[in-house]
């Protein structure tokens, strides 16, 4: 009888095990921040994280070995679960406007995975930035062309203007490998989410226009933003990025059938 690959398979088994315990050990020693250290909204911090990991997973594929960049990558909320998922080999590099949650992500992920990497980027906005230097509009991101395998943005462009969102499609397509993918959550509107708020008028309205933006609070544009969906779908196709259909549609305006509270986007770069 040959026991080889049961020996095999046993042997991943409690290196499964082992995983999880080293994963769990890095939870207790504290790499979820305080709750004054959490600015991205009231969600559960690990669920969501969890529930963002499968869906890199299962539905962009993201591989052990990717090179991946998170942008507004926060307080590590991404980043968490991805530590017990990529390997030794693959590289993470986390950007954000806000220093705070930079700070906090080179001290205790950094330390303890060399190949998480975090950037403080200094981008003006009215929300989560005022005092920044740069605009989103003309930002570059730090990286090589072609230097990345998967790039994830989670609730950032929800918060970001036309002009701006622009611009990092563009940069987006500049450092993907091509065959990489993207993976980016929105507010989009189409003919079902505008029937559902107008049949049932809810958290957004999206009622103030400037530019291809659709804004929620005049006061504070970067609150929460909208885009209608044939302007995305016209960004991608001009940054040569292939939209994997079908859309990912959220729960946001209501809807009955969805699969998380944003629409998600995964298009791969031709």
């Amino acid at each position: 009888m040959n026991l080889k690959p049961i020996k095999k398979r046993i042997k991943i088994y409690f290196n499964d095990i082992i995983d999880l315990v080293e994963y769990t050990l890095v939870i207790k020693s504290r790499l979820i921040p305080p709750r004054n250290k959490i600015f991205i909204g009231n969600g559960d911090y690990l669920k969501i994280g969890e529930e963002f990991l499968s869906y890199f997973i299962e539905k962009g594929q993201l591989k052990k070995n990717d090179h991946v960049l998170d942008i507004g990558c926060g307080s590590g909320r991404m980043a968490l679960p991805l530590t017990k998922y990529l390997t030794k080999d693959a590289q993470y590099e986390g950007i954000d406007i806000v220093k705070e949650g930079i700070d906090w992500c080179q001290k205790k992920f950094t330390s303890k995975f060399q190949n998480f990497h975090f950037l403080h980027t200094d981008i003006y906005n009215k929300l989560y930035n005022p005092e920044g230097k740069y605009k989103s509009s003309d930002y570059k991101f730090p990286y090589q062309d072609s230097s990345f395998d998967f790039i994830f943005l989670t609730s950032v462009f929800t918060h970001m203007l036309s002009e701006d969102i622009e611009n990092y499609l563009e940069e987006i397509s500049r450092v993907l490998k091509p065959g990489g993918k993207c993976f980016i959550t929105y507010f989009i509107l189409n003919e079902e989410s505008l029937n559902n708020m107008s049949i049932k008028p809810g958290r957004f309205s999206f009622k103030y226009k400037s530019g291809e933006s659709f804004i929620d609070n005049q006061e504070v544009p970067e609150a929460a933003i909208a885009y209608n969906e044939v302007f995305i779908r016209n960004l991608y196709l001009k940054n040569k990025l292939k939209i994997e259909e079908p859309i990912r549609y959220g729960s946001w305006c209501d809807r009955d059938k969805f699969l998380s509270f944003q629409d998600i986007i995964i298009a791969v770069k031709e």
